[in-house]
């Protein structure tokens, strides 16, 4: 295995800046950020771009790597695949393919990215539009040669992403339901531990049981703050009591969850997710929450 850290939340710093710090500090993959350049998102984590998909020039890209002795796990890009709005959702998967022929120009096996999810539409629904709109992009990256690694977060961290949440691929039961539509082994999941603790997921038992399925990891904790459970209770869906954190700093038992790793032989990349509050604000700050994942996690990857 590999360590790793998604650029996103250095949105101020050059594809240049990220990869020096990173590679002084001990990370040998980047997860880069590939939303659009013109930028106009207004989600937490979202709208960096290290990577500028329309004015791409692979060799000045794959030189910065290759001076800073790194290389690309994937290229990241989590918009809202199934948005509700026509032209909301084909923009958004314009630019995934965008990204995935990026991916494919720069040698990068995998782009990370979002299922999606119509919030006010029941499971079924969306599992239907699903279908109509997911398996063209998946012939579209293995054309490519790129596969896509959904990540597993529910999307829903706020009223205006109430009731439903903006990405549907956030259990055992929807993955089966996505897998049954899309049996392409490039199609699979970018597993972050963190979303499944909130939802009372065995994160050990997804490892073993999706196993074949595990394209990407995302290593990210998760607090639960018990006042806000005793207040809001589980049909709050995480709003109040879930708290994202640094590795080592939450929920998840990391040795056990990258024993399980080990155990079903998954030898990718464990890229570090940072939605950490405790250490935002400053550059600074954030370079320290990396540095206090990359304590906890390297000792654990060989």
């Amino acid at each position: 295995m590999k360590l790793g850290l998604m650029t996103a939340p250095f949105p101020d710093l050059t594809l240049e800046q990220v990869a020096e710090w990173s590679a002084a500090s001990g990370f040998s993959m980047l997860e880069v950020a590939c939303w659009p350049a013109a930028g106009g998102q207004k989600r937490r984590y979202a709208g960096t771009c290290h990577i500028d998909v329309d004015a791409l020039d692979p060799d000045a890209v794959l030189a910065v790597l290759a001076r800073h002795g790194l290389e690309i796990s994937s290229l990241a890009y989590y918009p809202n695949n199934l948005h509700l709005d026509d032209a909301h959702r084909e923009e958004a998967n314009g630019h995934l393919r965008k990204v995935i022929d990026a991916a494919a120009a720069l040698g990068v096996p995998i782009v990370g990215t979002f299922a999606g999810n119509d919030q006010h539409r029941p499971f079924p629904e969306n599992l239907e539009r699903f279908k109509q709109v997911w398996p063209p992009l998946v012939a579209y990256a293995r054309e490519r040669g790129v596969r896509i690694a959904i990540e597993n977060c529910p999307m829903i961290f706020s009223f205006d992403e109430w009731p439903g949440g903006q990405n549907l691929a956030w259990c055992p039961a929807h993955w089966d339901a996505m897998f049954e539509a899309i049996p392409d082994e490039g199609f699979g999941l970018n597993l972050d531990p963190s979303h499944l603790v909130w939802l009372m997921i065995d994160y050990e038992r997804v490892v073993y049981d999706y196993a074949s399925r595990i394209l990407h990891v995302h290593a990210k904790d998760l607090e639960l703050r018990r006042d806000g459970l005793y207040r809001h209770g589980t049909l709050s869906a995480g709003m109040g009591w879930q708290v994202p954190r640094i590795p080592g700093l939450g929920e998840v038992d990391w040795a056990r969850f990258v024993a399980a790793l080990y155990a079903v032989g998954y030898d990718g990349v464990i890229s570090v997710e940072h939605e950490d509050r405790t250490f935002e604000g400053s550059e600074e700050l954030v370079k320290r929450g990396f540095l206090a994942a990359r304590n906890t996690l390297a000792p654990l990857i060989v």
